[in-house]
């Protein structure tokens, strides 16, 4: 499958688990393929589906199409977002930002990623479910009636407080899981700070990029992600004020959010 021979556009609808059209959502892997969509210059619309719905039971997942005239049986769903991004360069629809890096760049690109959704993810999931129970529940479930909010969250946290034993990061102390989490912030600060310091000679107020080049790479678009992601949620509190206190993390984001998102809200400063 690709459309590279194509002048007619392809049609990819992103799920999102929320529609609010304007508005980046908590999910960090949702503002993560947003963001890899728009540095690729690709156009796409947004609802709100269900993880019900979705090929792995995940949000986000995307349904695509080669020509945007598509029949409906020509429309493949896709999900997960790390997948979605490799089948879509794949069918060369979207380029592939690492495919020119030296294997160095590339192993730490890939090792960035997997310390922010392999390790990060994890310790924002505790906070926001057992630490933020009810303001998680009631933003992830508004959409159910209450009493049926009541049961699916209890479900849910059971599932999760689980999921976090198993992965590990349930056997750890509050005080343990807030040391694990501010040191990876203070790592990404660090190597903002020096690929702003790079990039301002050449490009000042322009976006810079995490592993100091001129073009971003696959974990850009995962830390933009997560970066909004934390400044958004509202049941992520300590998570906020510990980026808040960063400000080229703010900056980095900002950039980023004012060059490819100018036709979304922005959070709160």
């Amino acid at each position: 499958m690709s459309t590279a021979a194509s002048n007619i556009p392809p049609s990819i609808t992103i799920y999102r688990g929320w529609k609010d059209y304007g508005k980046h959502v908590w999910s960090p892997f949702v503002v993560k393929l947003e963001a890899r969509l728009r540095f690729a210059g690709i156009k796409y619309t947004v609802d709100a589906g269900s993880p019900k719905t979705a090929p792995r039971g995940k949000i986000p997942y995307i349904e695509y199409s080669e020509h945007s005239t598509a029949s409906r049986g020509d429309v493949t769903q896709l999900s997960d977002s790390t997948m979605i991004i490799k089948k879509l360069s794949d069918w060369n629809v979207i380029p592939d930002f690492n495919a020119e890096l030296t294997p160095a760049v590339k192993a730490q690109d890939m090792a960035l990623q997997a310390l922010l959704e392999d390790k990060l993810y994890f310790y924002h999931t505790w906070e926001r479910w057992t630490q933020n129970y009810y303001t998680m529940r009631d933003h992830v479930f508004h959409a159910l009636p209450y009493p049926v909010r009541l049961l699916v969250g209890m479900m849910v946290y059971r599932s999760t407080v689980a999921t976090l034993h198993g992965q590990g990061t349930g056997r750890f102390t509050p005080e343990e899981i807030t040391a694990f989490r501010q040191e990876i912030w203070v790592a990404v600060n660090d190597l903002l700070i020096a690929s702003r310091s790079k990039s301002e000679r050449a490009k000042p107020n322009e976006p810079f990029w995490v592993l100091g080049g001129d073009s971003p790479t696959e974990a850009d678009a995962t830390l933009f992600g997560f970066i909004v992601s934390v400044l958004l949620c509202t049941a992520a509190p300590d998570s906020q004020k510990v980026v808040r206190g960063f400000p080229t993390v703010l900056a980095y984001a900002d950039r980023i959010h004012d060059k490819y998102f100018p036709d979304y809200e922005k959070w709160k400063v």
